[in-house]
């Protein structure tokens, strides 16, 4: 029974349908017989996984680096008035409600 793309579509393999199908298998696919690979499919796709995961680990640690350039530059930069004046205080809104105790009697 058909399974794995890379059985059927591998290089130098030949697919040829078996006809009429066997009672058990499900109809939904084809019982095919393979033939002439220049690989078997279990090495092409663990060769297939294998390149994948180095794409995604070599991804992550790209991704890393510029989150760390990233934050590098964001910790120089500065502009007037900016961060490094902890003495400033800029303008403050006014409030129009003032607040006052309240008082309660028992």
């Amino acid at each position: 029974m058909h399974r794995s793309w890379w059985m059927e579509n591998g290089p130098g393999c030949t697919v040829i349908s078996v006809t009429p199908a066997p009672d058990w298998a499900p109809e939904d696919h084809r019982y095919i017989t393979v033939s002439g690979c220049v690989l078997d499919y279990q090495y092409i796709e663990v060769a297939h996984s294998s390149l994948q995961i180095f794409l995604a680990l070599a991804g992550f640690v790209y991704a890393c680096y510029v989150v760390k350039c990233i934050t590098e530059e964001e910790d120089s930069f500065d502009f007037i008035g900016g961060f490094d004046s902890y003495g400033y205080q800029g303008p403050q809104k006014t409030s129009h409600l003032q607040l006052q105790p309240m008082y309660m009697s028992k």
